[in-house]
């Protein structure tokens, strides 16, 4: 269950499976969430999806472009480098990321690779699964997630995923593209309860162990 009151894509985050990594506690302690979708229509009208947010819930950017991917499983790809370009460009070196996308193979990839990244011999724990059509955005959005202090992609629903609208009728919200330009910092960290590392986040914090 959401917790009333916080910013919505930490909030998803926070709710949401990550594969290939545990979800510890201090899970929530994201600086930025990058959610995206990527659309595909048979008449290659499709569209892509970006939106970010700091952890406080302040919005950083958000992004809806035409596409005409060859098919869904590509377009999630672009869509995610798409994000993860946008983010790059207003985030500090050192940030904390946080990925949300409502594709399975996706989400696998990402935390596969961040775990490869530091694996002795940059194994990761299962194989790369990614269309030969994505092969060039999946290499752009691998350097993306080197670039980046630290990366953990969630798998959430697509009805509940708020890129989905933006890639689903890229025409309809083309005026997000025309909102100014924002480097956002979240607020420091404070030490409080919700931020300490001791105790998980309000959405999980009141849950019974059958939860």
């Amino acid at each position: 269950m959401a917790a009333h009151g916080r910013p919505a894509l930490r909030d998803l985050f926070d709710e949401s499976p990550t594969p290939h990594i545990a979800h510890p506690p201090r899970t929530h302690h994201r600086d930025f969430y990058v959610a995206t979708d990527g659309s595909f229509r048979s008449s290659r009208a499709g569209g892509l999806g970006a939106v970010i947010e700091t952890r406080d819930g302040c919005r950083v950017a958000r992004v809806a472009l035409h596409d005409g991917s060859p098919d869904n499983n590509v377009a999630e790809f672009r869509a995610l480098h798409l994000g993860l370009d946008v983010l790059a460009e207003r985030a500090p070196d050192d940030a904390r990321v946080g990925v949300l996308v409502d594709h399975d193979d996706l989400a696998s990839n990402v935390n596969a690779a961040v775990l490869a990244a530091g694996h002795p011999d940059f194994e990761p724990p299962a194989q790369f699964r990614v269309p030969p059509a994505s092969r060039h955005h999946w290499r752009g959005i691998r350097a993306r997630l080197s670039g980046f202090d630290e990366v953990r992609a969630a798998r959430i629903e697509s009805d509940h995923n708020p890129a989905h609208p933006l890639a689903n009728d890229p025409a309809g919200f083309e005026h997000v593209n025309r909102e100014l330009d924002r480097c956002v910092l979240p607020e420091p960290l404070d030490g409080t309860a919700d931020d300490d590392p001791r105790y998980p986040p309000p959405s999980r914090r009141d849950r019974r162990a059958s939860d």
